[in-house]
């Protein structure tokens, strides 16, 4: 491990025992996450995310394997750990009776930041996460949306090193996404944050995130960057409309002749066309047009599909991941001067 290295786990393993039964929730766990990543944890529900996220952050034990933290081991240095760290969870975690300055002053207490240092920075994140007017008022009457800004501030207040973020985004409006968004980003960009996030809305991931990492029944089965898992594992699918079914059948033995690797199928919806799956199909397809004219055996329509990352998950399980997860919320608003990777 370097001294870039912000997180490194080799073979964590989780296991509960209920009721004289053994449960494996996460195995042999082995990752590296370098400083100022911005990482997207991807699985369904029951997948190991959360729980591999509370051994990260301390908050459980490993059964089996090591892992360092911030340069620091999370078992023998926990304290070392933590005061490094972020960790916004899925619950809520003010004080129900508490007021929301209140609790984002004690929060910087709690870390040993001075008064004035604290009392700014919660005025920021008051401000910036659309907190404003709700300072005086507890806890307890806030909405649902209002107490989820409030955890996201309690957990920057700090500015820490290294940020985890458990479904930040879950239950909040769009535009409430993009000031969330906007902040971590600004936080990356400026300080160097490293940001760990799981989440189930794919959208997120695939736009912010400079490298994906898909966890399914406790095991990690993909990681690297967004655009290749996707033109690895799924590829983009081009959809040629021909003039009969003759013709769709000669174009399909046309493509598998000029294109190695690529796979055709007929279109489920449409006896006159035909899928193709390709690599780098935006590039491709004006040259399968211009050979299917010169065969004699022109498009009618054509339109090109590019893969996301629920199809990497559907290639990968045979499954999508949105049939075990959270609906997508409809993509975030629009974020003005944020940079998305480094």
């Amino acid at each position: 491990m370097t001294n870039d290295t912000m997180i490194s786990t080799t073979n964590l393993t989780k296991r509960f025992r209920v009721k004289k039964t053994t449960t494996d929730a996460v195995t042999d766990l082995t990752i590296d996450v370098q400083r100022g990543e911005l990482v997207a944890f991807l699985g369904p529900n029951g997948a190991g995310k959360s729980t591999s996220l509370r051994m990260l952050t301390t908050l459980l034990p490993p059964t089996e394997g090591t892992a360092t933290v911030a340069g620091f081991d999370i078992q023998r240095q926990p304290a070392d750990v933590r005061s490094r760290i972020g960790y916004i969870g899925q619950g809520n975690s003010a004080g129900h009776n508490h007021r929301v300055r209140d609790e984002l002053l004690s929060q910087g207490a709690f870390y040993g930041m001075p008064r004035a240092a604290t009392v700014a920075r919660a005025d920021e994140l008051i401000e910036s996460l659309g907190l404003a007017g709700l300072e005086k008022r507890p806890v307890l009457g806030l909405s649902g949306g209002q107490k989820r800004r409030l955890d996201i501030a309690l957990g920057l207040v700090h500015s820490p090193e290294l940020l985890f973020l458990d479904e930040p985004s879950t239950g909040l409006d769009p535009q409430s996404r993009a000031n969330l968004w906007q902040h971590i980003l600004t936080l990356r960009r400026e300080q160097g944050t490293t940001i760990f996030v799981t989440t189930h809305y794919l959208e997120e991931a695939d736009q912010f995130a400079e490298r994906v990492m898909v966890m399914d029944s406790g095991r990690m089965i993909a990681d690297d960057t967004a655009p290749a898992l996707k033109s690895r594992l799924a590829g983009d699918v081009i959809t040629l409309g021909l003039s009969s079914p003759s013709e769709a059948g000669r174009a399909a033995e046309l493509v598998r002749s000029l294109v190695t690797g690529a796979t055709t199928a007929p279109d489920a919806a449409d006896p006159l066309s035909i899928d193709i799956t390709v690599e780098h199909g935006d590039g491709l397809l004006p040259r399968l047009l211009r050979d299917l004219d010169a065969a004699g055996i022109p498009a009618r329509t054509a339109s090109l599909r590019q893969p996301t990352l629920d199809d990497v998950f559907l290639a990968l399980t045979g499954r999508s991941l949105r049939d075990d997860s959270a609906a997508s919320p409809g993509p975030v608003a629009p974020l003005q001067n944020a940079e998305v990777s480094s």
